[in-house]
């Protein structure tokens, strides 16, 4: 049975010690070894935002947030598959988005809502952000 140990370098410096628990556990033998960069799924910060976008537009358009959100994934998020010989359209949902990818997925939504909705969804840097937080977080 495969085991997994996470291991991180930081500041030049590797903690064995969950690699090191692991292989105490292992019977006598010969083993493979293989490292691979794990993969950084989207952010805490990064979701918040999100729907607190979602809830922006939600007041705008007076359709529910997370209708909103499916209308994005199947727009922004969408690919063809073939299921049983056919081609269908699926999509995914930003819990499966690294965090490249959910900054891609977010321009997406703010360019969109901008030009299809003229609703300007602002950043964390931009200079009325506070406000626009204080507006729509904890509605």
């Amino acid at each position: 049975m495969a085991k997994t140990a996470i291991i991180q370098k930081i500041g030049g410096r590797v903690d064995m010690e969950p690699l090191a628990a692991i292989l105490s556990t292992v019977r006598n033998g010969t083993y493979t070894v293989t490292i691979k960069r794990a993969k950084e799924f989207r952010s805490l910060p990064q979701n918040d935002l999100m729907w607190l976008w979602l809830k922006c537009i939600e007041d705008d358009t007076h359709t529910p947030k997370k209708d909103i959100y499916k209308y994005y994934c199947k727009k922004f998020l969408s690919r063809y598959t073939t299921i049983n010989g056919q081609s269908v359209q699926v999509y995914d949902t930003s819990s499966e988005l690294t965090t490249e990818q959910m900054s891609r997925f977010m321009d997406c939504i703010q360019a969109d809502a901008l030009t299809e909705l003229g609703i300007n969804l602002p950043n964390p840097q931009d200079k009325y952000f506070e406000s626009f937080y204080d507006e729509f977080n904890g509605r």
